[in-house]
């Protein structure tokens, strides 16, 4: 059975560097409200990786209070042709694809196109066939969904749709053997094919990472009648000044596209053999919502702003307060759960029901945080698959540490 290959519509995380081509800027916009020696801690606890071998490249962007009060930008982008990571290198952010496609799908919520609890079959007529597995002592049956996936479920992963990652899942082997082949084409002749595999349970139910924000990526073609990149460039990419985001690199920025690294034998880093290494680089003909954007931290800074902001940046409305507070909080169906509990789920991204920071990650190893309690941005990149978020974590940790209450 072939592994499946649209693995990059996933999420991951984090961090890192090489001091010798450290490009830190001298002059922190530092504030009374973060502590420089604590700034100083996260970035030696950061370069002891680097030392080490276990990071080519690292950057970061810390915000406090609508102000930019750390930067770090050391290491390599590309260790082996000693090209220095700089702020405007370009990163494969994979599932933090997913928080922007949220916020394209919610522009149109915003006119009135749809509510939360719309049917995806008003939009998508083949899933209001869709059957749901349930298994039984010796065998499964393929039952009627009680309750129709709608667009919360999609945004929440409680749709019953799979990446088909787990071996041990049935559902999953179907999706394997179905899509045998590159995850590539176009969303409108996927989602039929995605329509007929069965769901991993009844809607609502339960959360279940997912090709569901692919769906709502294709949701935003149907309802606004554009293509989805073309409409990220208008309604998101465009209003808010995102110039290095986008499904692909282009030639002439090609040398700023950090290149993508994978653990060797002997806990070092080594470019990476994987496809995703060169992908990027064309065109794409499959606009993933679930992963396929490349984009810069300060890029993305500017997005994670404008929801700090309640949806405006420099004066440019994206979305209403009230719906962004709607994505930054908690939107799970009643029963199911999400991280055993312990943080709840908003629209593509995790809710923490203490501070209400929103967060999310990329499959290369990039994060992002947006802590509303504290005014508090935190935006991490490196590139290294599979996924080590213990770089990201750490660093976020000592960022924390670094705030003065």
């Amino acid at each position: 059975m072939k592994t499946l290959p649209f693995n990059f519509l996933l999420l991951g995380l984090v961090v890192l560097l090489f001091s010798s081509c450290s490009s830190t800027p001298k002059n922190q916009n530092l504030n009374q409200s973060i502590d420089a020696d604590s700034l100083k801690v996260a970035t030696a606890h950061i370069q002891h990786y680097i030392d080490k071998g276990e990071l080519a490249g690292f950057s970061a962007l810390v915000l406090k209070d609508g102000q930019e009060v750390f930067r770090m930008n050391e290491g390599y982008a590309d260790r082996e042709n000693s090209k220095a990571m700089e702020a405007n290198t370009i990163f494969r952010i994979f599932s933090m694809t997913k928080p922007i496609t949220a916020v394209a799908l919610m522009t149109l919520y915003d006119e009135g196109k749809f509510e939360l609890d719309d049917k995806v079959s008003k939009f998508i007529p083949e899933f209001s066939s869709a059957k749901v597995y349930t298994p039984g002592d010796n065998s499964y049956t393929l039952e009627e969904q009680e309750n129709e996936v709608t667009i919360r479920h999609l945004l929440t992963h409680t749709s019953g749709i799979s990446y088909g990652w787990n071996p041990n899942s049935y559902v999953d082997s179907i999706y394997r053997a179905t899509f045998d082949s590159a995850w590539d084409g176009k969303l409108e002749d996927k989602m039929p094919l995605l329509a007929e595999q069965p769901l991993n349970f009844q809607p609502g139910t339960q959360w279940l990472y997912g090709l569901s924000i692919d769906v709502a990526g294709f949701l935003v073609e149907v309802i606004s009648g554009m293509s989805f990149d073309e409409y990220l460039q208008q309604k998101v990419f465009g209003p808010l000044k995102m110039d290095d985001s986008g499904f692909y690199v282009p030639e002439e920025k090609h040398e700023r596209l950090c290149t993508l690294y994978s653990p060797a034998e002997d806990g070092s880093l080594k470019p990476s053999e994987d496809r995703f290494a060169e992908a990027f680089k064309q065109p794409a003909t499959l606009l993933s919502g679930g992963g396929g954007l490349v984009s810069t931290i300060d890029d993305y800074a500017r997005f994670c702003t404008m929801l700090l902001n309640g949806g405006e940046l420099d004066g440019v409305k994206v979305l209403e307060p009230t719906t962004v507070k709607m994505i930054m909080s908690d939107q799970l169906p009643e029963g199911a759960i999400y991280d055993n509990g312990k943080r709840g789920y908003g629209l593509a991204g995790a809710v923490d029901f203490e501070t209400g920071e929103y967060s999310w990650a990329g499959a290369a190893s990039t994060n992002f945080w947006i802590n509303p309690t504290d005014q508090l941005i935190i935006i991490t990149a490196t590139q290294i698959m599979p996924s080590n978020f213990k770089f990201g974590k750490e660093f976020k940790a000592k960022i924390e540490a670094a705030i003065k209450k």
